[in-house]
C-alpha cells in the first residue's frame, strides 16, 4: 500500500509502484531483464532474412522477436520513467540529475543491442511480411507496429551509424538537461509597492493571469529580466540541438526539419500544411478580433502582452479548491460514460498525481504512460485557477486514454501525437461545458473569454510556435543564431498571430527561452492545434447523438496506436485531410467570439 496523502490539498505522488528509491534493487533487476530479452533477441539476428521465403517460419520469428523487443522496452521504459518522474520534482537536486543521466546512458547501451532488429525487418519486402502474418495468424496483431516501423525505412542508416547515434544520445540529452535545470533554477523578481517578490517560473507565468495589472506587469518585467540573463544559455542549447538535428536529418535524407516528426505522427506534410494555412487565414477572425474586443472591454486602446490572459475585471478570479476541481472533472467524465470516470477516479484514490507546486519542481504538466504493464502518473502545478481545473482535466484525459489502450501492450498502445491529444482536449471540453452550464449570466462572459483564450492558446499560439520553429530551423541551416536574432523571429511570428491590438513590449523578445517544447520535442506543437480542432469535430458529433458517440469514442481511445488518424476518425464521418475540416474547427472557435461580442 502506498503512503496516504492529504485529500484536501493538491497531492504529491508516491512512485513506490515503480521503485522506492535510487537504490531499489528492482532497478537492477529490471535492467538485467531488459538486457536478457535483448540478448535473446540478438540471438535471432539474421534469421528473419533467412526465413523471408518461408512465410510460416518468418511469422513465428516475427511474433517471438517483437515480443522480446516489447519485453526489453518495458524494462527500459520503466526505469527511465522512474528517473524522469523523480527528477521532474527535484530539478534542484544534483543527486537526481546524476541518477537520471547515468540511467539514461546505461539504458541507451542496453537498447543499442537490439538496433539490428528494426533494420533487419526493414530489409524484408512488404509482400514477405504480409505472407508471414497470414501464414502465422498469432503474429498478425503486430501489423500496425510493423507498419509504423516501416515508415522509417527510406531514412535508415547503416547498423554502425545507427549504433553511433544511440551511443551519443545521452550526450545530446544532457543539453536538454541543461535547458531544464536552467529554467528550474530561474527566479523572477517582481517589484511591487511592498518590495520585491521572488517568483519561480510557474509562479511568474501564473501571475500573468492576475487581476491586478500592476502585479501582471511586475511579473512580466521580472520574468523578462530573468530570461534575458539566461538567454545566451538557452540560445546555445537550441542552436546546438538544431545543428545536431540538421546533421542527422541530412544523413537520413529528410527533405525538411519537420519530416521526422510527421513520420512519427503518421501524418503527411500536406495535412499539416492545410492545418497551418486554415489557422493562419483565420488569424484576423480569431485572435486579432478577440484581442481588440478584450481591449475594448478593459477600456484600453490596446493590450500589453501581459494582459493577454488577464481576467476581464480587477475582481479576484474564482478560486477552485483541489477537491472541487476533482469533483468537476469526475462528474464531467461521468456524463460522457461511467467507464471514463471510473478510470480517472483511480488516480485520485491512489497517489498517482503530483499537483503541489514547490521549489525545484519543473513547470508544465503531463501524463506519463510509463509502460502498458504499469500505470500512468499525472504531473501539474495546481494553483487553484480555472485554467488549472482544465489542465487537470486535460492530463487526466491523457491518463484515461493511456489506461484504456494499455491492454494492447506497450508497443501497440503507443499513440501518435496527432491522436494522443484527442482525449486530453476532449476532457477539457467536457469540464468547460459543465462550467458554462452552471455559470450566472455575469460569469458567462468571463468563462467565454477564458475558453476563447484557451482555444487561441491551443490553436493560434501553437501554430505560431510551429511557424517560429520552422523559421528558426531554416535560419539555423545558414549558421548559429544569436539570442537577439532568435528574439527577432519570435516577435515576427507572435506579432502576426496576436495582431495589432497586442503590444509586444520590451522584454517580450526573450519569452521564447521558456518554451520547453522547442528543446524537448522539435515540431511537437502543431499536434496541440491538430488535436484541438479535431476534438471540436468530435464534440459536434457528440452533440448530434450522445448515445451513439460514447462507444465509438471509447473504441477510438482503446485502439491506441493501431490506427492512423484517418482510420480512427472514419467511423465519425470526419476527414482531416480536407482543409475544410480544419476551417470548420476554426469556425466553431469563431462562433464563441461571436457570442462573446454579443455580451460586451
Amino acid at each position: 500500500m502506498n503512503a496516504p496523502f492529504k485529500p484536501d490539498a493538491p497531492p504529491e505522488w508516491n512512485l513506490a509502484d515503480l521503485y522506492v528509491g535510487r537504490d531499489d534493487p528492482r532497478i537492477e533487476t529490471d535492467l538485467a531483464a531488459a538486457k536478457a530479452a535483448n540478448d535473446e533477441l540478438a540471438s535471432l539476428e539474421g534469421m528473419f532474412l533467412e526465413a523471408r521465403k518461408e512465410p510460416q517460419r518468418l511469422g513465428v520469428l516475427l511474433d517471438r522477436g517483437i515480443g522480446l523487443y516489447e519485453q526489453a522496452t518495458n524494462g527500459l521504459w520503466s526505469v527511465g520513467a522512474y528517473a524522469a518522474l523523480a527528477a521532474s520534482v527535484a530539478r534542484d537536486d544534483p543527486a537526481w540529475a546524476k541518477f537520471e543521466g547515468d540511467l539514461r546512458a546505461r539504458s541507451s547501451q542496453v537498447a543499442a543491442e537490439s538496433l539490428f532488429f528494426t533494420l533487419e525487418l526493414n530489409q524484408l519486402e512488404d509482400g514477405e511480411i504480409a505472407a508471414a502474418l497470414k501464414a502465422y495468424p498469432e503474429a498478425a496483431r503486430w501489423a500496425p507496429w510493423l507498419r509504423r516501423v516501416r515508415l522509417s525505412r527510406p531514412h535508415e542508416l547503416s547498423p554502425e551509424l545507427e549504433r553511433f547515434i544511440v551511443d551519443k544520445a545521452p550526450a545530446v540529452a544532457n543539453w536538454v538537461r541543461l535547458y531544464d535545470e536552467t529554467l528550474a533554477k530561474l527566479t523572477a523578481q517582481a517589484e511591487g509597492k511592498a518590495g520585491a517578490e521572488t517568483l519561480t517560473l510557474p509562479e511568474a507565468l501564473n501571475r500573468l493571469s492576475d487581476p491586478s495589472v500592476e502585479r501582471r506587469k511586475a511579473a512580466a518585467d521580472g520574468l523578462a529580466k530573468a530570461l534575458s540573463e539566461r538567454a545566451s544559455t538557452q540560445a546555445l542549447v537550441l542552436n546546438t540541438l538544431a545543428f545536431e538535428k540538421q546533421v542527422e536529418d541530412r544523413w537520413r535524407r529528410y527533405d525538411h526539419p519537420a519530416q521526422s516528426r510527421h513520420l512519427a505522427n503518421e501524418v503527411d506534410a500536406d495535412a499539416v500544411d492545410a492545418l497551418e494555412q486554415a489557422v493562419v487565414e483565420a488569424y484576423p477572425r480569431l485572435s486579432h478580433r478577440y484581442y481588440a474586443l478584450k481591449a475594448k472591454v478593459m477600456g484600453r486602446d490596446s493590450l500589453d502582452y501581459w494582459d493577454r490572459n488577464a481576467p476581464l475585471t480587477a475582481a479576484a478570479p474564482r478560486a477552485y479548491a483541489w477537491d472541487e476541481a476533482k469533483g468537476m472533472v469526475l462528474e464531467s467524465f461521468q456524463d460522457l460514460a461511467p467507464k471514463f470516470a471510473d478510470a480517472a477516479r483511480v488516480f485520485f484514490d491512489r497517489p498517482w498525481i503530483d499537483a503541489r507546486p514547490r521549489p525545484g519542481k519543473q513547470s508544465g504538466a503531463f501524463a506519463h504512460p510509463v509502460t502498458a504493464d504499469r500505470h500512468p502518473f499525472v504531473f501539474l502545478n495546481y494553483m487553484g485557477e480555472r485554467r488549472d481545473v482544465l489542465t487537470l482535466a486535460h492530463e487526466l484525459g491523457h491518463a484515461v486514454h493511456q489506461t484504456l489502450c494499455a491492454p494492447l501492450g506497450t508497443l501497440l498502445a503507443d499513440t501518435p501525437l496527432t491522436l494522443a491529444e484527442t482525449a486530453s482536449i476532449f476532457g477539457e471540453g467536457l469540464v468547460f461545458d459543465r462550467l458554462l452550464a452552471e455559470a450566472t449570466p455575469e460569469d458567462r462572459k468571463g468563462l467565454l473569454a477564458g475558453k476563447i483564450e484557451d482555444g487561441l492558446n491551443t490553436v493560434v499560439r501553437q501554430i505560431a510556435f510551429h511557424r517560429f520553429e520552422r523559421r528558426f530551423h531554416e535560419a539555423r541551416a545558414e549558421g548559429e543564431l544569436s539570442p537577439d536574432q532568435i528574439g527577432g523571429l519570435w516577435l515576427e511570428v507572435m506579432g502576426e498571430s496576436l495582431g495589432p491590438a497586442v503590444k509586444l513590449n520590451e522584454g517580450y523578445e526573450r519569452y521564447w527561452a521558456y518554451v520547453s517544447h522547442f528543446c524537448h520535442a522539435p515540431f511537437y506543437v502543431y499536434a496541440y492545434a491538430f488535436g484541438d480542432l479535431l476534438v471540436r469535430g468530435l464534440m459536434e458529433k457528440r452533440r448530434e447523438d450522445p448515445a451513439k458517440f460514447a462507444p465509438l469514442y471509447e473504441d477510438l481511445l482503446a485502439a491506441g496506436g493501431t490506427r492512423t488518424y484517418v482510420e480512427a476518425l472514419a467511423p465519425f464521418g470526419l476527414n482531416p485531410r480536407d482543409k475544410a475540416f480544419w476551417a470548420a474547427g476554426c469556425s466553431q472557435l469563431e462562433r464563441l467570439v461571436d457570442e462573446f461580442e454579443a455580451l460586451v
